[in-house]
């Protein structure tokens, strides 16, 4: 089973109790309807606007293709690029491949709310729409569950030396817990 840990709230966004930068800004109000294509470049700045973020920094890309209806906006986001995180075996900075697409529904209402994960309602009365938060969520989406330095050509991990000798270190010394031997001798008489 995965957890996913929200790292803010959607709504301090639509608040503006988060200081993001205002180029994720769709304004959508003076569009005809039709396809309208947006292109972002998300960069170190980006990441750095949220407390205890998963993601270090990155530069990631996202062309957004926008379908205007009266009352409605579908969007379909193409995303790439790399982001900085910290690996799970030695918690130094590794660098992350991120691809991917989404798609996210904008509908006209009365006041903000999310109907579904795909869908937002926002007033009838704005004129802009903030893809910032989505942009996080989704390139959170896009990172691998267990996030590691990659093995070099020789087979061997690029995590920090150091770390994994200790760890190494740790796990033969826990190999070495009579307790466990214990435990796998009444494992053993139980399958008897």
């Amino acid at each position: 089973m995965v957890i996913i840990k929200l790292i803010f709230n959607f709504a301090d966004f639509f608040r503006g109790n988060v200081n993001h930068p205002d180029q994720y800004q769709i304004a959508f109000s003076g569009l005809n309807p039709g396809t309208h294509i947006f292109d972002f470049q998300i960069g170190d700045r980006f990441f750095e606007q949220v407390e205890d973020a998963e993601i270090i920094s990155g530069q990631v890309s996202v062309a957004v293709t926008m379908a205007k209806e009266e009352r409605m906006m579908d969007l379909h986001l193409a995303i790439s690029g790399n982001v900085r995180v910290s690996c799970d075996r030695c918690n130094e900075p590794v660098d992350i491949t991120v691809n991917g697409n989404e798609r996210l529904i904008v509908k006209l209402g009365d006041h903000y709310y999310e109907e579904s994960e795909d869908v937002q309602v926002i007033p009838d009365t704005a004129h802009q729409f903030d893809l910032g938060p989505f942009l996080y969520e989704y390139i959170h989406l896009l990172l691998p569950i267990r996030r590691v330095h990659p093995e070099d050509e020789k087979g061997n991990s690029e995590c920090d030396p150091l770390v994994l000798k200790k760890l190494k270190e740790l796990s033969e010394r826990h190999m070495q817990d009579p307790r466990w031997d214990a435990l796998a001798q009444l494992k053993k008489k139980n399958k008897s």
